[in-house]
């Protein structure tokens, strides 16, 4: 695959998982005042954007718009469901395996000519 075409997949794939833990990281600190979760949650994001932006910027002179989102929500499940076995301790079960399989018909639609 040429490097224009990974490029934006490389950096979205980084800002999710930065975005991930800033929306999903707090979970395993229940005891923790909401204010600072947030405050948190937005430092961490900064670092998402720090992603997100170049991968949209960049991608968007090989993919479209419509892509680009398609991208990002398969890299979303993707990065979640690592972060959820390994991070939270929880289990993929063949329901959350069906959906996926569902979003990867959905992807496949988005980049079919």
């Amino acid at each position: 695959m040429p490097w224009p075409l990974m490029l934006p997949v490389l950096l979205l794939s980084v800002s999710n998982v930065f975005m991930t833990f800033a929306w999903y990281g707090q979970l395993r600190f229940p005891a923790t005042p909401v204010w600072i979760l947030v405050l948190a949650g937005w430092g961490i994001a900064f670092f998402e954007y720090c992603f997100a932006v170049p991968a949209n910027h960049y991608g968007h002179q090989v993919y479209s718009a419509a892509q680009l989102k398609t991208i990002q929500e398969v890299v979303t499940l993707i990065v979640f469901a690592g972060f959820s076995v390994l991070y939270l301790g929880e289990a993929i079960r063949w329901n959350h395996v069906a959906a996926f399989a569902c979003l990867i018909g959905a992807a496949y639609f988005s980049f079919a000519k």
